[in-house]
């Protein structure tokens, strides 16, 4: 089966994406792994014409809903700046069973580098209506609260719930 690419129809237009850690692995556990993602929004936001409407970061994964002039690149450069990062990270804290099983998951898909650290792909859905808009940033949002995590969304920190809710988030985004 080969590798399935980013579907992403209208790069001009919202899409609500999803990203998995391979083996769905609890990485995004500690505040310094987790602060590697929103790190590299705020770049992508600043330089690469990145439009960041949503997003929720999880143990294992993570949503966002965002558009760019190029937004299969945006993607593979998040991608793939942030496995190198966190990659990096946990060599540094020498987490050996998580680099072990990065190391094996490998095995399925790459030949040129020693760790797969997301699944390959990323399901894009373009967003299409202003309905639709509200669905996902609702979905997102609502995930810590789902999992039992927090009572409300804007008290989950790694969401934009906060920025809905008319409080500081913990990044700039921007608001639909």
């Amino acid at each position: 089966m080969g590798r399935r690419r980013y579907t992403i129809t209208e790069p001009d237009k919202p899409h609500f994406l999803t990203c998995t850690v391979v083996e769905w692995l609890p990485v995004f556990t500690r505040p310094d792994t987790v602060e590697i993602l929103p790190d590299y929004w705020r770049y992508q936001r600043e330089n690469e014409g990145l439009r960041l409407y949503g997003y929720v970061i999880l143990e294992n994964h993570l949503h966002f809903i965002a558009q760019a002039q190029n937004l299969n690149l945006c993607v593979s450069s998040f991608k793939s700046f942030t496995a190198r990062k966190i990659i990096d990270y946990l060599k540094l804290q020498n987490a050996q069973t998580l680099l072990a099983r990065l190391r094996f998951a490998k095995l399925a898909h790459k030949q040129d580098r020693e760790f797969q650290f997301w699944q390959e792909g990323v399901h894009a859905e373009l967003i299409f209506s202003e309905a639709m808009m509200r669905e996902k940033l609702d979905y997102i949002h609502a995930n810590p609260v789902k999992r039992g995590y927090v009572n409300l969304p804007e008290h989950w920190r790694y969401s934009s719930a906060s920025n809905y809710a008319g409080q500081v988030g913990l990044m700039e985004i921007d608001v639909w």
